[in-house]
């Protein structure tokens, strides 16, 4: 065996895998490496350094469990889930923008009927809002067996999990469309919130300089047969962290108005959103 070196180690570890290595795997792994082993030349990582990281990625792995991901908090601090969502979801043609998926998601959320609201608290949630809208293909096409799954927090800016006060999925629910692809949902007015930064990911924006704060949206999956699953989010145009929003997900097409409801609606805001789905390439 050769005489490990600075110059020839990437080599080596290449050279060890095994031949039968799933393709993908081996093609990940191989440039994961390449590119870690020129980072830890270019930066001269020093053995202290690496205690350093070692000790960050296990206080977050500490933290990590169904109600937090430190990691997915992580990543999105450095903007990867924001660039992993733009390579996996280059929308060029007509269809709706997406945007990073979020350390909150929650599967099995309770399926609602047409203008039912997903807040179980009432006024206590907030401010209320009807949300209505088409889900169409790229020719203007109904999508007629479309579903929303739709999740946001509440007024203090946690999600259920994240908060003792709330009822086992609030603010969290699944419509479906109708036959000309219409749906109408009721929700509540997003406010602004700090992701959680009482671990490494605060560690890391206190570092960088960075406030924790992502602008006011609603989380949303779209998914129908024959089409590729949308994951997006509305964001309120009003925001102050617009601009600046702690996980690099605000995409300019997702901006909307909340109008005031006029006197006597039983909501206090409207909202108009259309959606418009990629078929999958099988279909």
């Amino acid at each position: 065996m050769s005489t490990v070196t600075i110059e020839n180690i990437t080599r080596i570890f290449e050279a060890s895998l095994s031949p039968d290595m799933n393709p993908r795997a081996r093609e990940v792994l191989i440039h994961l490496v390449r590119h870690l082993h020129a980072f830890a030349r270019e930066v001269h990582l020093t053995h202290e350094d690496w205690l350093v990281g070692i000790d960050y990625l296990t206080r977050a792995a500490r933290l990590t469990d169904d109600k937090r991901n430190e990691f997915i908090l992580i990543s999105d601090v450095l903007g990867l889930e924001s660039l992993v969502d733009a390579i996996s979801h280059d929308a060029r043609g007509s269809e709706t923008e997406s945007a990073v998926l979020g350390p909150f998601y929650r599967e099995g959320a309770p399926k609602y009927g047409r203008d039912e609201t997903i807040s179980q608290r009432g006024a206590q949630d907030g401010a209320s809002v009807r949300i209505q809208g088409r889900v169409m293909d790229g020719d203007g096409r109904p999508v007629p067996e479309a579903t929303l799954d739709v999740w946001e927090t509440g007024p203090e800016g946690l999600y259920e999990q994240q908060d003792p006060e709330q009822p086992d999925m609030n603010l969290r629910g699944v419509f479906s469309v109708d036959s000309r692809g219409t749906y109408v949902l009721r929700a509540v007015k997003p406010v602004s919130y700090p992701i959680p930064y009482d671990g490494p990911t605060g560690d890391l924006l206190k570092v960088m300089g960075r406030h924790p704060y992502r602008p006011a949206h609603i989380h949303m999956i779209v998914r129908a047969p024959g089409y590729k699953a949308l994951v997006s989010q509305i964001y309120d145009r009003e925001d102050p962290y617009i601009e600046s929003d702690s996980v690099y997900s605000v995409k300019g097409s997702l901006l909307i108005d909340f109008e005031r409801a006029p006197e006597g609606s039983d909501v206090e805001f409207l909202v108009r959103h259309d959606v418009i789905l990629k078929r999958t390439e099988a279909a």
